[in-house]
């Protein structure tokens, strides 16, 4: 792709004081759905308001010609950026279908305005479209004047509540367990190793779905977690596919769950049982292993811990590996998530043979449900995690929205067991929709 085939912009990054309710409460409430754009974790990230450019790719192809694009896009920018951090200057929010198939497709999306924090450091930056020179001979621009940036407004009060109802998906919970059922068979005969099987519930509302409101909620009850928004795509994610700074990439990788009692004791025991459950170790070994064979090609030297740690997190516990390699063929942080996705964590293993059993049992489109969403900047840096705690707002029917869990299924599992982990897997999402 070649610049002619982008808008050429003008980006200013400058530093700011913090602003009142942190990163989340500079996205206003009640506004479209798809609007609102954020990467957030304990307090850290950017929000991003407003659309300035865009592209939408779908097939095998939607990661490298998303890659093309933004490439093209850097290539045509004028960028000032007195911050230089990563997230700084340039940067764009994506999210991508899980499958190539999937209707989805794959959006990147550069703000107009974005505020972003790492530590003690906070910035704007603010983007305008450059036209092409008017009569008069001066350059004119699509956006206000750079040199005060738009105001922003500030988030409003908790929304209207129009009541939320959540009702069955593609299948009712007994036939999802069929379904369980049945892969536990295709594992015993040899056909996979592992499969990770989805399904979905269906939530409407009597008014439109704020995401800056399930932002907030999510953020408040998870906030281990990195919460996220791109196109109308809302959750609290705790796996990150991968990120990439300064050469040195690292892929949170999870897998193996048990559900938390709320009671400290009774927890603790729980996660010694995680930590010694001979199912739960061979499906985070699954995992581990499909992310680091796919991490290594690009990497001269990699890091991959022989023992998980198990991570607590308000609704559940995991088992989980933190990967490292230092890159060595200047892939970016996007054609790394290409390289990793899927993992074993959300499809199975091999790949090549359970993608076709996941998609035969689970019936339904997971749209971009496990699909890497997150950002990137100009250098090519950014961070990209896995969709999962997540729902999609309908795109032609802003009051109606997809919520979306999946389980590892091996040989050991247990259809009403995972069935109870997939309900565990739904409170975030659940308890950020009726909130307020």
């Amino acid at each position: 792709m070649t610049t002619a085939g982008v808008p050429p912009l003008r980006v200013r990054t400058v530093r700011v004081p913090p602003p009142d309710g942190g990163l989340l409460g500079r996205l206003p409430e009640g506004s479209d759905p798809a609007v609102p754009l954020a990467w957030v974790r304990a307090g850290e990230g950017m929000v991003g308001l407003r659309r300035c450019a865009a592209v939408t790719t779908h097939g095998p192809g939607r990661f490298a010609e998303a890659q093309a694009w933004w490439d093209a896009l850097v290539a045509a920018a004028h960028v000032e950026d007195e911050v230089a951090l990563p997230g700084s200057g340039l940067v764009a929010f994506g999210a991508f279908a899980y499958a190539a198939g999937s209707s989805a497709g794959a959006t990147l999306v550069v703000p107009r305005t974005v505020f972003g924090r790492r530590k003690d450091t906070w910035w704007r930056t603010d983007v305008e479209v450059v036209r092409s020179p008017d009569a008069s001979g001066g350059a004119s621009a699509d956006g206000p004047e750079l040199a005060d940036g738009p105001e922003v407004p500030a988030a409003s009060g908790p929304p209207a509540t129009g009541g939320v109802t959540i009702a069955e998906g593609a299948l009712t919970g007994a036939e999802w367990g069929e379904a369980v059922a049945l892969a536990v068979e295709r594992i015993g005969a040899g056909d996979v190793d592992k499969l990770v099987l989805a399904r979905d519930l269906l939530a409407r509302s009597g008014t439109d779905f704020d995401v800056a409101h399930l932002l907030r909620a999510l953020a408040g009850s998870y906030p281990r977690t990195w919460v996220f928004a791109v196109d109308g795509l809302v959750g609290a994610t705790p796996e990150m596919l991968v990120r990439l700074e300064k050469g040195l990439a690292t892929s949170r990788v999870l897998a193996g769950t048990i559900r938390r009692t709320g009671h400290d004791e009774a927890d603790l025991a729980l996660a010694a049982s995680l930590a010694r459950s001979s199912k739960d170790l061979e499906e985070h070994e699954y995992a581990v292993r499909s992310v680091a064979d796919a991490l290594e090609p690009h990497c001269t030297s990699m890091n991959v811990p022989e023992t998980p740690f198990v991570l607590h997190l308000p609704n559940v516990m995991h088992l989980a590996t933190d990967v490292a390699g230092r890159t060595s063929n200047g892939a970016s942080a996007l054609d790394l998530a290409e390289a990793l996705h899927p993992s074993a964590a959300v499809c199975g293993t091999p790949r090549a043979a359970a993608e076709p059993v996941i998609a035969e049992l689970e019936r339904m489109d997971r749209g971009r449900y496990a699909g890497p969403v997150g950002w990137m900047d100009a250098t090519g840096d950014g961070e990209w995690g896995i969709a999962l705690r997540c729902g999609q707002v309908d795109p032609a029917d802003p009051r109606t929205m997809r919520i979306f869990a999946g389980c590892g299924i091996v040989a050991g599992s247990d259809p009403a067991s995972e069935l109870a982990e997939s309900e565990a897997k739904f409170v975030p999402m659940r308890g950020a929709l009726t909130s307020g």
